[in-house]
Order: C-alpha cells, then structure tokens, then sequence
C-alpha cells in the first residue's frame, strides 16, 4: 500500500516537470529519510534533521559525496518546495569528492569493443562513441530527432532538461536509416492495435496524435509493449538500457580490454578526447557535449596532457647530459 504522503509528493514532482528518474530518486531519498526519524513526518521532524541524516550516511553508509548530494537534492525540494518550509543554513559541508580523471579508450581499443557488439547493439555503440551522446539520450532518441542529410542530430530535453545538437558521422547514414524503417514498421503495426510510442504526459496533451505518428517513434524500439510508468497506459517503449550494458560487457571481454573500467559513458569521454586529440577546438567540444560551462569540458584537455604543454620530465635533462658525456 502506497502512502497517501510519498503519493503527494510524487504528483507534486509531476507537476513540476522533473524526470522519471528524479522522481523516483526523491521518492526514495525521502522514503529512506522518513525511516531515518522514525517514521515521523517530516513537517514535525523538522528540517534541523537533514544534517543529522547526511552525517548517518557519511559516517554509517560511508556514501560517496555525490550521494550525499542526491540526498539534499532530495530533502530541500521536500521541505523548501513541497512543505514550503524554509531550509535555512545547515551548518553542513558536503564531504569533498576527489577530482577523478574519466576512463578514456584509445581509437584501437573502441573499435576492438564496437566491433564485438552485434545488430542494433553495434549501431547504439557507434551513435554513443561517434555522437557523444549518454546512454539515455541515444535510446530515447526519435524518428524525427534525426536529420540524415545534415547528419545531424538533435538531443530533446537532456540533461539539465536542455537541448542541443550534435553530429552524426556519415558513415552510419546507411544503418541508420535502415534502423528507421524497422522502426517506423514496428510503429505502423502497433497503430493497427490502436497503440504506439510512449509519451510524457505533458507531449501527449500538447500533441495528441503524435503516438500514432511515425515520426515520434522511437529508433530503438523495446521488444514488447508494455504498461506506461506514468498513465499505465499500453505503449511500446524504447530499449531498456541494461540490454545494451550486458551486451557491451561481454563485448568488452571479448575485445580483451582489461586494463580499463569501460561502461556506456566511456564512449562519451573518448569521443570528446578524440576530438581534442585531433584539434577541435575545446568550444565546439562543449557544445557538441552540452556542457553549460567550458571548465566541464576543460578535464578532457588533463586526459591529454594539455594542461602541461611544452613542460618536459626532468628524466630527459638527464638523457641530454648522458648524450653529452
């Protein structure tokens, strides 16, 4: 049995237009919280709590900092906007995060791997590394978002809930547009059901018929229809994304790179590194990424060593003067 409380505060985030995924990450934070004081409600708990439940994870869970961060995320909507009570200073630091460089492939290593993926997994991988899209942005991609002759591509509602265009290498042309077909097909089945795509509540208000429009149609169609995680209503989603992580696991093995931690974000960072690499300028990679500010995009140039141009080691001073003697 849902509570009455958590129900609130789901049709509330609704309202506001977040994400699925944020949703469902408040609720839970929240939920967790809840339990936290015992099961009391937050209005009388009060927001004095919220550093006390971020110490408990710090010190019990051993979270990471960017946790702790989802976690207040979490706790300030609930009481600044939903209770709209205010939070005021709480007197807290969130734990400091160590500066991680990405994990980033060489060329070799990404086309051993992409190679290794088969059918519609090699062309996901292929969008991921040759578009430097996430995970998220390449499946939900639509018939429509695609624009083969510009080989162009145009990412709705990101993240940050921003737009922006990107690339799409002309030789995927052929794949792609094969992949839109099977996609439009499936699309075109579904409407003699009376069914199509999946659409938020809000595109199916502003544009009722676009389910049953191939161009809303997702390019990587799920296999199946399925209920929508909003209305319930029968729909035919995108891919799932574990499918591809498990295919690209056992692609990863079969390319035999060991040495690198590789998930579906590391394309996204080889693809920006290889850019750099070859000489674009680090603007057009920030824009091609959607990053707001250029210092995100900045920690690719550490990747290359860029950040040390024109420094030597002291190791090669020793080598001159060997080369002398």
């Amino acid at each position: 049995m849902r509570s009455p409380f958590l129900t609130g505060v789901r049709e509330d985030i609704r309202q506001r237009g977040y994400s699925l995924a944020t949703e469902q990450t408040y609720v839970l934070w929240i939920k967790r919280y809840i339990l936290f004081c015992d099961k009391q409600h937050p209005r009388e708990a009060g927001p004095g709590r919220i550093k006390d439940y971020l110490t408990f994870l710090a010190v019990q869970w051993h979270v990471s900092a960017n946790t702790q961060k989802v976690a207040l995320n979490a706790l300030v909507f609930l009481y600044k906007k939903h209770l709209r009570i205010p939070v005021g200073d709480l007197h807290f630091t969130i734990a400091s995060k160590q500066r991680q460089l990405p994990t980033v492939l060489s060329q070799s290593e990404v086309g051993r791997i992409l190679h290794q993926l088969q059918g519609v997994n090699r062309l996901i991988g292929f969008m991921l590394y040759g578009s430097g899209l996430r995970i998220s942005e390449c499946l939900s991609l639509r018939v429509q978002d695609i624009d083969v002759e510009r080989m162009a591509v145009t990412v709705f509602d990101g993240k940050g809930r921003k737009d922006r265009q990107t690339l799409v290498a002309p030789s995927l042309a052929d794949d792609l547009q094969t992949q839109i077909r099977m996609a439009v097909e499936i699309q075109n089945r579904d409407n003699e059901r009376g069914v199509g795509c999946s659409m938020t509540p809000a595109l199916s208000r502003k544009y009722p018929k676009a389910f049953m429009s191939p161009s809303w149609a997702f390019i990587f169609p799920s296999a199946n229809l399925g209920a929508h995680p909003l209305t319930g209503e029968l729909c035919r989603h995108h891919r799932h994304q574990s499918t591809f992580r498990k295919a690209l696991r056992a692609a990863v093995e079969r390319a035999e790179v060991f040495a690198k931690r590789v998930n579906t974000h590391t394309f996204r960072h080889s693809f920006a590194t290889h850019l750099l690499e070859s000489g674009t300028d680090i603007r057009t990679v920030q824009e091609l990424l959607g990053h707001n500010d250029v210092s995100t995009t900045q920690i690719y140039t550490h990747v290359i060593g860029r950040h040390y141009a024109g420094t030597q080691s002291p190791v090669e001073y020793l080598a001159k003067l060997d080369g002398s003697s």
